[in-house]
């Protein structure tokens, strides 16, 4: 029978009583086993040893505290002095389920995850609490990978205990890990009809019908939710994105705010906001919430690059500047931010700088066509055309047959009177697409002039009529 709490307070000064004063006080096996128990929840390991050792010299043949002894052993990884504990302790009590258990605790801790299963399936034999071993189990299978034995092992734990929130949940990731989100949602639609006021699992249908794009039952099973608790925080943020890919803005942002009302406001909600409002093209609003975005926190580089945006939109590019500086100081090793970067310098006629970025964007594997042009054309404003050759040369060997890259390479060969290799790659350019050749004249207006130039391009033309 557990103690009274009045009793176990007593127990425990008296126990610590006796360690102050090296005194040998007697306790009954059911004092001791109390004791350890506070000691292990309240993670005094150090003293649940003690109390161990003592309890067991005065009760050797005490299971309990023996199963508690092997429990520690286990979690300070002494495993084969915990599995001989337990060999003896089944020799005792095999019909004991936490001899069991903590067998299969060793198996999971070295990766033997079958046999960890098959310990879990003993120990369902002669356990009260079908429940919470048929919940470790599908932990096993999920370490295995194996999601349909996972989610039976769950489904059957609502068997048991249909409230069990945390085995619902494991169910649905099962499903969500193999994709199988129709199944997903035919499981909850069944599971609803037997508990329709299961605000838990209205919110998981929602979810379900979020990832297959249904957002219209997707706000309905939302909905619902939010009826059955007023104060379901998650369910009224994803009644909020429903909203947005639904295009109901206004909604969705009072949904939001619901959020800001019933928890403490976050970064993410206000960031939300801030994005609907500018949907709704009140920029002014939109700035506001994406200022108490990066107060809340000021290392979320989103809402410093949706700051930077909206300067970019009002061409007040200094501050443009000072944001994007701000996304890249929190990751620096963000192309996109780099390519802001470099478009903000460009507007801002602050090529080196530009330069600087489109070469960081490459160096981060930002290989998109766009990145390389941009780094030549800057290069060749700059009057550096040989780094703009190496760099075009660079470029083919990602973008065989672009245009783009063709015609450049050849206004630069021209530009250096290579005429060989400039009608060569004038030639091909024209072959890729004839109309592009006007960047010549923008880009070369002096190369665009040259008869040899001309002479290739009327020939092109003329062919082509």
């Amino acid at each position: 029978m557990p103690l009274t709490p009045k009793e176990n307070s007593l127990s425990l000064s008296k126990f610590e009583s006796m360690l102050k004063t090296n005194s040998v006080y007697f306790f009954d096996s059911v004092e001791f086993e109390e004791i350890i128990h506070y000691y292990i929840d309240t993670g005094k390991i150090s003293l649940a040893k003690k109390a161990i050792k003592l309890g067991l010299t005065q009760h050797p043949n005490s299971v309990l505290m023996k199963l508690l002894k092997a429990e520690l052993l286990i979690f300070d990884g002494e495993l084969e002095l915990a599995s001989n504990l337990l060999k003896e302790i089944q020799a005792i009590e095999p019909t004991n389920e936490e001899v069991y258990v903590q067998q299969a605790s060793i198996y999971s801790k070295i990766d033997d995850h079958e046999n960890a299963i098959n310990s879990l399936k003993i120990a369902l034999d002669y356990t009260d609490d079908e429940a919470d071993i048929l919940s470790m189990i599908g932990m096993e299978y999920l370490f295995l990978d194996k999601f349909d034995e996972a989610r039976l092992s769950f489904a059957k734990c609502l068997e048991v205990d249909f409230d069990d929130y945390s085995s619902l949940y494991n169910v649905i990731y099962c499903f969500d890990m193999q994709n199988q989100h129709e199944d997903a949602i035919e499981y909850l639609i069944n599971y609803i009809e037997k508990d329709p006021y299961s605000e838990v699992a209205w919110h998981q249908l929602g979810r379900q019908y979020f990832v297959i794009e249904n957002y219209r039952q997707a706000l309905r099973a939302f909905d619902y939710a939010v009826l059955i608790d007023e104060r379901f925080v998650g369910a009224y943020l994803e009644k909020a994105k429903t909203l947005e890919k639904l295009e109901k803005y206004q909604e969705a942002i009072e949904n939001y705010k619901a959020t800001l009302d019933l928890d403490d406001p976050t970064a993410f909600v206000y960031l939300r906001i801030g994005e609907c409002y500018e949907n709704l093209k009140k920029y002014t609003l939109a700035l506001k919430n994406y200022k108490n975005a990066v107060h809340e926190d000021p290392l979320l580089d989103k809402a410093w690059l949706a700051i930077m945006e909206l300067k970019v939109k009002n061409k007040d590019y200094n501050k443009a500047l000072y944001y994007i500086n701000k996304a890249i100081e929190i990751d620096d090793k963000n192309s996109l931010y780099w390519r802001k970067y470099a478009e903000i310098n460009l507007k801002l006629n602050k090529f080196e700088e530009s330069v600087e970025a489109f070469q960081n964007c490459i160096a981060l594997k930002d290989c998109n066509i766009e990145i390389w042009v941009g780094l030549s054309d800057v290069l060749c404003y700059l009057g550096d055309y040989e780094d703009a050759l190496i760099n075009l040369l660079k470029a083919q060997k990602y973008f065989k047959d672009f245009s783009e890259i063709e015609y450049r390479l050849c206004s630069i060969y021209f530009k250096f009177n290579e005429m060989a290799k400039g009608e060569k790659y004038l030639r091909n350019a024209l072959s890729i697409d004839f109309d592009y050749h006007l960047m010549i004249k923008e880009l070369f207006p002096e190369v665009y002039n040259k008869k040899e130039v001309m002479d290739i391009i009327s020939e092109f033309k003329n062919s082509s009529l």
